[in-house]
């Protein structure tokens, strides 16, 4: 772990939940510093937080929250991939709410690839989030069921079954359903060439946002998968979080 990342236990429900911190250099900074709750993507071991990233989100100068979400990095109880856990994500958006350095209005949340259903769920769940990136994110947990044959066992059991006999957790955790509930801006950040979340998801989504009648941009890129290499993912992030300020 990297120095200035912070290993945290904190309260989630009934559950101590494991998240990792990291600060900007507050001494370059003047007045209160923005939020940000990085919601991982994968479950278990598969897409663990990348202490890199936090790092980098910190260094562009955003106090950084990321949950490894319940059951994960020696936390109490069971990741569910976007249902009960998402607590852990709406309960990290208060723990930056309240540090005395953090500006309680401008904490905002990007989910990356399945870290987009916990975000966006989130988004909706804590009133006064300042914006949500979804980056090469899930919007439609059904369509990643049938695009991704390798995931079907695992969503079968933590979802409790098909899409066909769990239509209604699938949609519950499908942000196309719900783009009218959410009330803060939404980004959509994705890869043409995205072979781990398809491209469609990020369609459906700017569509569902444009009929919802809700403010959005989309920062799209070419020819570009799911982890763009360098030195093209600092010049996303670096985009992404421009818009969040």
């Amino acid at each position: 772990m990297m120095e200035n990342i912070i290993r945290i236990t904190y309260q989630s429900a009934a559950y101590q939940v494991i998240g990792f911190m990291a600060r900007p250099d507050v001494g370059k900074v003047k007045g209160k510093l923005p939020g940000l709750v990085y919601c991982r993507g994968g479950i278990g071991r598969v897409g663990m937080v990348r202490p890199e990233w936090v790092q980098a989100f910190a260094s562009r100068g955003f106090v950084v929250m990321a949950p490894a979400y319940r059951g994960n990095e020696g936390g109490e109880g069971r990741d569910e991939f976007g249902g009960a856990d998402v607590e852990d994500t709406n309960a990290a958006v208060r723990y930056l709410r309240e540090l005395p350095e953090v500006d309680p209005d401008r904490v905002s949340i990007m989910g990356f690839s399945r870290g987009a259903v916990n975000a966006f769920q989130t988004a909706i769940e804590e009133p006064g989030v300042h914006r949500l990136v979804l980056w090469g994110g899930v919007s439609d947990l059904a369509a990643t069921y049938e695009e991704r044959v390798d995931l079907r066992r695992m969503l079968r059991r933590v979802i409790g079954g098909t899409p066909v006999r769990k239509s209604e957790n699938y949609q519950k955790r499908s942000a196309i359903y719900h783009a009218a509930e959410i009330s803060c801006p939404v980004l959509i950040v994705h890869g043409t060439a995205d072979e781990q979340v398809e491209v469609t998801h990020a369609y459906r989504m700017i569509e569902a946002l444009h009929q919802a009648g809700k403010p959005f941009a989309a920062h799209l890129y070419d020819g570009i998968g799911h982890h763009p290499p360098e030195p093209i993912w600092s010049a996303v992030v670096d985009r992404w979080t421009e818009w969040l300020r």
